[in-house]
């Protein structure tokens, strides 16, 4: 309990003192004089009655990013400058905190400068051109640097390396001697016995129990890792999500038997006309059941962490003893129900995964 409230507690002083990295909203019409250059820049002349721009604030601490900052605000706390590599007629490597201290980086093949979260090339005072929805045209290098959330996959990656090999060379005479080692034992025999024979079949399972083994403890770990302040949200990453729904397509697909590709586009037993019209629609579902994979994992992590935020960003707005108190109760409740959502959206993307794999893989002695 003492734990819990500690990390809770970190979480507000970690938004209140990263507060000042969008507090004011140029959208506002409590700023004045707030004129945007045709470079995407924004001059602010006057600032009266500034106050938080909440949707800024939340996406982000949920975006990805360059710099990965664990506490207090960019310029005073504690940050993890990250490195940049880019390809443009040319390799660049450089840190992140050049962009901190100067807004425009000159490298050794070009200048570049950040928008919105992308690295585009610029010239040497930094200029845009934008379209009509603001968007700049600047050509953008290969990038490919080690954000945030590529630095908390890598770290995930290592601490189920550690976790798993420490579990197999914990065993004596058959017996895990371990505490975590029991559990994840528990949990390796769970997804075999309640998800992966069920769904696939016991004499296929085992091929595809590696992948659904690793979705299950990727998603696991990084939805935990998530919850922790200061942490960034992976699952909570479109392009994350869809990697591993993708991942799920292939295998599907790839191992499919004649037997599957048959109820797809020729269901037996279904009147011809009838074969007609469902044969498109099943194919369109090929893409539709993974995409909602997807989709799902996305939109309930997001969702936990938005709400979490908003309930924080509740307390610097309205400044009340009252609101604080009821801030305080919901986000921890919120927090404690995230640990839950955290197994339940691991289980529910590899039993959807187990299951779809299943389908095309079994045969007609098998059903």
């Amino acid at each position: 309990m003492v734990l819990k409230k500690l990390l809770l507690f970190c979480c507000f002083l970690f938004l209140c003192s990263d507060s000042d990295t969008n507090i004011y909203d140029v959208n506002s019409n409590h700023i004045a004089n707030v004129k945007m250059k045709k470079d995407g820049n924004y001059v602010l002349k006057k600032k009266e009655n500034a106050k938080i721009n909440i949707s800024d604030t939340i996406f982000d601490h949920i975006n990805d990013s360059y710099e990965w900052n664990f506490l207090g605000s960019h310029n005073h706390g504690i940050t993890l400058y990250l490195p940049i590599i880019l390809w443009n007629h040319g390799l660049e490597i450089f840190s992140s905190s050049k962009f901190s201290c100067q807004k425009i980086v000159k490298g050794k093949y070009g200048y570049y400068k950040i928008f919105h979260g992308k690295i585009y090339n610029t010239n040497s005072i930094g200029k845009f051109d934008m379209n009509k929805k603001g968007v700049p045209i600047n050509d953008k290098p290969w990038d490919f640097s080690i954000t945030k959330n590529v630095f908390s996959v890598l770290t995930s990656f290592f601490l189920l390396c550690y976790f798993f090999i420490r579990m197999r060379y914990s065993y004596k005479n058959n017996q895990i001697k371990w505490s975590l080692g029991i559990f994840l034992e528990f949990l390796i025999l769970f997804i075999r016995d309640k998800i992966a024979i069920p769904n696939i079949g016991n004499n296929k399972y085992r091929m595809y129990f590696p992948f659904l083994l690793t979705s299950f403890f990727f998603i696991l770990i990084n939805n935990l890792m998530g919850i922790i302040p200061g942490f960034p949200n992976i699952t909570g990453n479109i392009n994350v999500t869809f990697v591993l729904a993708f991942i799920t397509f292939v295998i599907t697909n790839i191992n499919a038997n004649k037997n599957y590709w048959k109820h797809i586009f020729w269901m037996p037993g279904v009147p011809v006309g009838i074969r007609f019209l469902l044969a498109p629609i099943e194919f369109i579902g090929i893409f539709i059941r993974p995409l909602t994979l997807c989709i799902r994992l996305f939109a309930n992590i997001t969702a936990g962490h938005i709400i979490i935020l908003s309930f924080i960003c509740l307390i610097f707005i309205f400044k009340n003893l009252f609101i604080a108190g009821f801030s305080v109760i919901f986000g921890f409740f919120i927090s404690v129900l995230e640990i839950m959502v955290s197994f339940l959206q691991a289980f529910i993307f590899t039993s959807l995964s187990s299951l779809l794999i299943g389908i095309s893989v079994k045969t007609n002695e098998t059903h």
